[in-house]
């Protein structure tokens, strides 16, 4: 059911995250992005986002990048609320999460990582 994201609810009360945003991603992956993937730090991070919604780790990170940073370019109140709508309807369907595999995103390489 995603509990263990609830701790990072903190970091939206303190103003470090948002609900809505690109998925935070370990630091060693900063100096291995395009310019273009660094976009996605033009926003704050947050606990769900476009990515997420759209397929969470069956994407390439090629593709949750270019989500990401369309969520950046399309940034609204209305999206945002389709973004938690889409959530919570997954969430509770269980939709997108590999149990037998819960790190199933390998390390990002840099681009052109071939997943």
């Amino acid at each position: 059911m995603s509990f263990d994201e609830l701790p990072t609810l903190w970091n939206v009360l303190r103003g470090d995250m948002s609900l809505v945003g690109p998925r935070p991603l370990l630091m060693q992956y900063l100096a291995l992005y395009s310019e273009q993937q660094a976009r996605r730090h033009e926003v704050l991070p947050g606990i769900t986002g476009w990515a997420q919604v759209s397929g969470r780790n069956a994407l390439t990170w090629e593709e949750r990048f270019v989500l990401d940073v369309w969520y950046v370019d399309n940034l609204s109140l209305a999206l945002d609320v389709k973004i938690i709508t889409r959530t919570v309807a997954k969430v509770i369907a269980r939709e997108g999460v590999d149990f037998a595999d819960p790190e199933s995103m390998p390390f990002f390489s840099g681009t052109g990582d071939p997943r």
